[in-house]
């Protein structure tokens, strides 16, 4: 019986299965979405619902899964590119 992995949201702070979330790695040009779940370097898991991305918005300090502590300005960008990503990766 194989279990499947658990992840932490960085928005809301729930855990749950991985498959629910998004992950997003922190990369040299800012945060960014890695749905294919294959990008190096640290990451960092979401829900895919709008309530848990503004939580990631107005939280402020580091995100110890990523290892980084971006600013608002870099939390709205992800936030603007999960929004205007196709429906089809993000709710997968």
């Amino acid at each position: 019986m194989s279990r499947e992995p658990i992840r932490t949201c960085v928005g809301c702070g729930e855990r749950g299965p991985q498959v629910t979330l998004v992950r997003i790695v922190g990369a040299i040009d800012g945060l960014r979405l890695d749905p294919r779940r294959r990008a190096p370097g640290r990451g960092g898991y979401l829900h895919r619902t709008p309530s848990c991305w503004n939580a990631f918005v107005r939280r402020r300090g580091r995100v110890r899964s990523l290892g980084l502590n971006p600013g608002r300005p870099e939390r709205e960008h992800l936030v603007a590119a999960l929004v205007a990503s196709s429906p089809a990766e993000v709710a997968r």
